[in-house]
């Protein structure tokens, strides 16, 4: 096992950091990684595009340990493992069952397209699309939601608003829309509180990108190699460390300013991704 140079250390944190940052917040992961996907071009030799891929999914991943972490009391009770009742009113609490609904339409979605999406969508060009309808979809969220919310907890969530939000979940697949971004967006204009379609927007998350990225990184498993395992745990600390910050901060602040602030941002960065990178 070699040791990694200064650069290569830096490379890993920094990627791993925009991860966390972005993952979980909507804004798109995807086109910020974008901006420093040149930091690759800056590493060494070693790090060829398969190795580019299996640190991407590595560093997903711990996003979604951070997601896990902060959650974890709310998933031991969705399987069971913890008693007690999960809401705060104590009436009722969110059932795996409505996860489940909620992940239908998405996990559908990408066992028909996921290949085609693959295929002609991932450019920097469909990136900006995204970027912008992501955010006109959360400006009319905030514009057009009911002036007072039905869904007050995620606890309170309807089996029928599960499946709808999973169906806005669908719009994740387009590069740039963002996951966080479509779903808070429809469960807002559903009737939720911003932090109930969040709150439900990290728990469906987490299965959905726990099993994509595990079956990617089974795909990638030879590229696991004792060279490389120092950089990809160095995205991974650093993606799991900011992920954790970036959340609890997030879940505080969008229940104060909702949601327009994060889509004027969406449109900034577009414009930068436009008018720099293409």
């Amino acid at each position: 096992m070699r040791l990694l140079s200064l650069w290569e250390w830096f490379a890993a944190l920094m990627l791993g950091c925009v991860e966390g940052l972005t993952e979980f917040v909507p804004v798109s992961s995807t086109g910020h990684m974008i901006i420093v996907d040149d930091l690759w071009f800056r590493t060494s030799e070693m790090f060829s595009a398969e190795v580019a891929v299996t640190f991407k999914i590595v560093i997903q991943l711990g996003s979604v340990l951070a997601v896990v972490v902060l959650m974890r009391e709310r998933f031991l009770n969705l399987l069971g493992l913890q008693g007690g009742q999960g809401g705060e009113t104590g009436e009722r609490r969110l059932k795996l069952t409505q996860v489940v609904a909620g992940l239908i339409p998405a996990g559908a979605m990408y066992l028909l397209l996921n290949d085609w999406v693959d295929r002609y969508l991932f450019s920097t060009e469909t990136v900006v699309i995204g970027l912008v309808l992501g955010a006109i979809l959360m400006m009319a969220a905030d514009r057009f939601r009911p002036r007072q919310p039905k869904t007050e907890t995620v606890d309170q969530i309807t089996y029928r608003q599960a499946i709808l939000v999973g169906c806005f979940q669908c719009l994740a697949m387009w590069p740039g829309f963002s996951r966080s971004g479509s779903t808070i967006s429809g469960g807002v204009l559903l009737g939720m509180s911003h932090r109930a379609a969040a709150d439900f927007t990290f728990i469906m998350a987490v299965p959905i990108m726990a099993g994509v990225s595990f079956f990617s990184l089974l795909k990638n498993w030879s590229y696991l190699t004792p060279d490389v395992l120092p950089f990809l745990a160095t995205g991974f600390v650093s993606a799991f460390v900011v992920a954790l910050i970036s959340i609890r901060f997030f879940l505080k602040l969008v229940h104060r300013i909702k949601l327009v602030p994060f889509a004027l941002y969406r449109l900034a960065l577009a414009a930068v991704i436009y008018f720099i990178v293409l």
